[in-house]
């Protein structure tokens, strides 16, 4: 009984660490599927099934979210929730779900074990230590998918910029030339930007206002150049053409500075695999001429 026990309990542990493993670390980027996107159309309605199961989810979420809502040092991402479209219920059921999981599954792994005098506080440590580790991966995995959603918006926006500077180009006026370029773009980007310049006519403001107010929400820099060079020109009546344009180069500029000091981390980070590999392959080819030598 003895093998089979030790076997279950090393799958289950393997598993759970597989799990973890796939959470936290960031996956390669693929080009289609963000290409994909970019360009996504407005997601369609649910099912009535699929709702109910959304608003219990909610439900338990909510109901988590006022119970931990005092607890000392205990912290919502609410802005990189708001830009992935994410719900804090929901986040913290995810949080929730998974700490316990963490903190069952190596007691549940080894009770086969248990049964043979294994000690118990073992599991304990083992499940506790989960716990807090699959409690901090929600965090993680929010905080990359925010980090590659202002990337994806980033780019969105140096396109935005060009269209608006081409409208202005054209003789429109501030409002219009922001109004139809964001009809150009189908992403979620666009998506957003023409939800912002909708609020802003219902609110009764300018549409700089609406975008300083999204970049507040949302925490992304990049709107708020557009916002400002958008007041600017509508204060003085400068034309903002060539600032507009001259600020979408730049942004361009960034992003590839940025794309290949990525990229030169990601050839670092495999310097030390190769170098590792390099050296156990000269320990295979030199390992039978030393056994040979110190054997004669």
């Amino acid at each position: 009984m003895m093998p089979v026990a030790a076997i279950l309990s090393g799958a289950a542990i393997g598993a759970g660490g597989a799990l973890l493993i796939r959470e936290v670390l960031r996956p390669a980027p693929a080009l289609g599927p963000a290409l994909r996107r970019l360009n996504q159309p407005a997601p369609t309605p649910t099912t009535p099934s699929g709702e109910a199961g959304t608003d219990r989810d909610e439900r338990w979420g909510q109901w988590l979210l006022e119970r931990l809502a005092d607890v000392p040092g205990f912290r919502i991402p609410c802005k990189d929730l708001a830009l992935t479209g994410s719900t804090p219920a929901r986040f913290v059921l995810t949080k929730v779900a998974l700490a316990g999981a963490g903190l069952l599954l190596p007691p549940l792994s080894t009770v086969p074990l248990l049964l043979l005098g294994l000690p118990l506080y073992l599991p304990a440590i083992v499940g506790i230590l989960a716990a807090v580790v699959l409690w901090f991966a929600p965090d993680l995995a929010l905080r990359d998918k925010a980090k590659r959603a202002r990337a994806e918006f980033a780019h969105a926006m140096a396109a935005y910029l060009d269209l608006v500077a081409l409208r202005r180009a054209g003789n429109v006026s501030a409002e219009q030339a922001m109004e139809q370029a964001a009809t150009v773009g189908q992403g979620w980007a666009f998506q957003r930007i023409r939800a912002a310049l909708a609020q802003s006519r219902v609110d009764k403001v300018a549409h700089w206002e609406s975008l300083a107010r999204l970049t507040a929400e949302l925490d992304l820099p990049v709107m708020d150049d557009l916002a400002a060079i958008m007041r600017q020109s509508a204060d003085d009546g400068a034309s903002v053409y060539t600032t507009l344009r001259s600020r979408a180069r730049n942004l361009r500029t960034e992003l590839l500075a940025q794309q290949a000091a990525d990229a030169n981390s990601d050839s670092e980070k495999m310097t030390a695999p190769g170098a590792l590999l390099a050296v156990l392959v000269m320990l295979l080819i030199a390992f039978p001429a030393i056994i040979r030598m110190l054997t004669t």
